[in-house]
């Protein structure tokens, strides 16, 4: 049976904001851009999140919710030192480390002599050892898989443990909400409310041949994760998926060809972000993100589309005939593939 730990900081750009200047304790407080400038909140604080704001959410939004917010711009190098110091200490108990971002991480630990092998005495000395360096919070959750041990870091958040034994899985995902499953979004949650089903105990009336007739290939994973299994491993080397580059404007465009004309600058940053990646991927698709006025978007992505100027403005075309309203946001991007082949012959966009 495996032990793995999952480790998230609790709103970490927010809580090394607090920790720097003690003023902005017991106080909203979200990381973002300028509120009037089309910003986006990055994170905030609990004392934030007692509004309604959160994450992704525009700035100025989140201060209509919550007018005395202090929105202070991010220090990226600065939560960058902070999240390399964290990880060095979970590398002390394992090389299986996996992160996701700058403040989440799954460790495998089934194999860790420290703390007498014990995931759950690690995760205790790991919590601790980060206040003690940082001056701030992790919660941690531990599992005998990955999608538990995630669910169970954000079970008592924040600065929380959470452990679930393996002779405690069962009864466990039984009560689970369908929603808290990996994978599951608003709009499978919506299928599945339809069906009458919205926790794993009940989805554990379906056969797995029903759930495949009506998900698809999911509906063979739902199965699976009704029953707590997640036979996937901790990955150490993460291959990329994609490179992208996005912009939110001031103001509105008006039209496609406002669109269009905001297309160059855009291409001329992915270029120099896929230039550092020459030899180590190959792309596979590009896309165009757009983001209507209304927060609505669409992303449309398509295989063997050329991979220049002129072929980034066709997607986007048809992008914008999915919304017919201003935009506020373009994101343009390619999805990569198979880590060990260069990066191949469509790179006209250099």
């Amino acid at each position: 049976m495996r032990k793995i730990i999952h480790i998230d900081c609790d709103c970490f750009y927010a809580a090394i904001e607090m920790r720097d200047d003690p003023r902005l304790r017991n106080r909203p407080l979200a990381v973002g851009g300028d509120p009037g400038k089309r910003g986006v909140i990055a994170t905030c604080n609990y004392e934030a999140r007692t509004y309604g704001v959160h994450s992704a959410m525009a700035s100025a939004y989140a201060k209509k919710l919550c007018p005395d917010l202090l929105i202070v711009p991010g220090r990226m190098q600065v939560y960058r030192e902070v999240s390399v110091a964290i990880q060095a200490i979970f590398h002390e108990y394992t090389p299986l480390v996996q992160p996701l971002s700058l403040d989440e991480a799954f460790l495998d630990v089934t194999d860790s002599t420290a703390c007498r092998g014990s995931a759950t005495l690690i995760a205790q000395e790991i919590r601790r050892r980060v206040q003690e360096t940082q001056s701030i919070t992790v919660s941690a959750g531990v599992a005998p898989s990955k999608f538990l041990a995630k669910i169970a870091s954000d079970w008592n958040k924040p600065d929380g443990l959470k452990v679930i034994l393996p002779e405690e899985v069962d009864e466990f995902v039984l009560a689970l909400p369908v929603n808290r499953l990996h994978g599951v979004g608003k709009v499978t949650a919506a299928r599945l409310h339809k069906h009458g089903v919205d926790t794993c105990a009940e989805l554990r009336q379906w056969r797995k041949q029903d759930l495949a007739r009506e998900f698809g290939s999911f509906g063979e994973r739902l199965w699976e994760l009704a029953r707590g299994v997640d036979e996937r491993p901790v990955v150490v080397d993460r291959a990329r998926q994609s490179v992208s580059v996005e912009n939110t404007y001031d103001r509105d465009l008006p039209d496609l060809q406002a669109c269009l004309d905001a297309l160059p600058p855009l291409l001329d940053k992915l270029a120099q972000r896929l230039g550092r990646l020459e030899g180590q991927y190959r792309i596979s698709k590009p896309f165009v993100k757009l983001k209507f006025h209304d927060f609505t978007q669409t992303t449309l992505e398509q295989a063997g589309a050329p991979i220049t100027p002129q072929g980034f403005q066709t997607l986007c075309s048809q992008a914008f005939t999915r919304g017919e309203r201003p935009v506020r946001l373009i994101g343009v991007g390619v999805r990569l593939d198979n880590a060990h082949s260069p990066l191949g012959e469509q790179l006209l966009l250099f």
